[in-house]
C-alpha cells in the first residue's frame, strides 16, 4: 500500500514539474526568425525621347508697315510664323528625377529646323513685293515640374500636368526682297540677330507603362517663345516696326518614349 502511494505521489510531482517546465519554456523560448523580403527600389532617374509638331496660335515674323524703298512707296502686310514656316516638327530629348511617387523635376532639350516659304510681303510702287526668309533654327532648354495623377480603372495609365520655363537660342534670320516689275531683288541683310528668347510652357498628357522600364506618352499644351532680337537695317525707311514684335504662342503636340533606370 505504501509503495502504491509513493508511486502515486511521484506521478503527481512529475506532472507538476512537467507543467511548470512547459510554462517556463513558452515564456522564454525565442520566437522563430522572421523572413524579411527585400525589394529593390526603382531608380528615380528617367530619360525621354520624343517628336512633336508646333502649331502656331499667334505671332508674326513681320508686322505691317508703310514706308519708302528706292524712292518708291512700300506697303508691307503682316506675315505670321505659320505663313512663312508652316507647322514645324521638332525633336525633344531629356531626363527627369522623381522627387516623390507623383512629382518629378525635368529638363528637356528641343531641336528645331524649319524651311521658309517665299511669301508675299506687300507692294512697292505698282509691283508686288515678295520676301524670302532664312530657315528658322533653334535649340532650347526647358526645365520644370511634372505632377502625375492616377487613372482609377487603369493602373498602367498615369495622367500628368507640367509647367516649364526655359530659354531658346535662335540663329540669325536674313530676308531677301524681290519686286519683279522693277527688276529689283537682293538681300536686305539680317532681319533678326541671333537671339536668346524666354520660353514658357504648360502641358497635359498621358503616360502608358508598357514594361517594367519602358513607357510611351502623348501630350499637348501651349508654349510661349519671346521676341527675337531685331536688326535696325531699315532705319529711315518708315519700315522700322516690321520686326519689333516677334513673340509667339504655339500649340505643341508631342509623342514619345520614356525609359526608367
Amino acid at each position: 500500500m505504501e509503495s502504491h502511494m509513493m508511486w502515486k505521489r511521484a506521478g503527481v510531482i512529475a506532472g507538476m514539474l512537467l507543467a511548470a517546465a512547459a510554462s517556463a519554456y513558452s515564456q522564454t523560448a525565442t520566437p522563430p526568425p522572421q523572413v524579411s523580403v527585400t525589394t529593390v527600389a526603382a531608380s528615380p532617374w528617367s530619360a525621354e525621347l520624343a517628336i512633336g509638331m508646333d502649331n502656331s496660335i499667334s505671332g508674326n515674323i513681320n508686322s505691317g508697315a508703310v514706308g519708302r524703298l528706292n524712292n518708291q512707296a512700300v506697303v508691307v502686310t503682316k506675315n505670321t510664323y505659320d505663313d512663312v514656316y508652316g507647322t514645324g516638327l521638332h525633336i525633344r530629348f531629356g531626363g527627369g528625377y522623381a522627387l516623390s511617387n507623383n512629382l518629378e523635376v525635368r529638363g528637356t532639350f528641343t531641336l528645331q529646323s524649319l524651311d521658309a516659304d517665299l511669301v508675299r510681303m506687300g507692294d512697292i510702287g505698282v509691283s508686288p513685293l515678295y520676301g524670302q526668309y532664312d530657315d528658322y533654327q533653334s535649340v532650347s532648354l526647358d526645365v520644370g515640374l511634372r505632377r502625375y495623377g492616377l487613372w482609377p480603372t487603369m493602373p498602367n495609365v498615369r495622367p500628368y500636368g507640367e509647367g516649364t520655363l526655359g530659354i531658346a537660342f535662335i540663329d540669325q534670320i536674313g530676308l531677301g526682297l524681290v519686286a519683279p516689275a522693277y527688276n529689283i531683288g537682293g538681300q536686305v541683310g539680317d532681319f533678326y540677330n541671333s537671339s536668346k528668347a524666354f520660353t514658357l510652357g504648360l502641358n497635359a498628357g498621358l503616360l502608358v507603362k508598357t514594361s517594367d522600364r519602358i513607357s510611351v506618352f502623348g501630350q499637348m499644351g501651349v508654349r510661349w517663345v519671346g521676341g527675337l532680337s531685331e536688326v535696325e537695317g531699315l532705319v529711315g525707311t518708315g519700315l522700322e516696326t516690321m520686326n519689333d514684335s516677334s513673340g509667339r504662342w504655339t500649340f505643341p503636340i508631342v509623342v514619345g518614349v520614356r525609359y526608367g533606370f
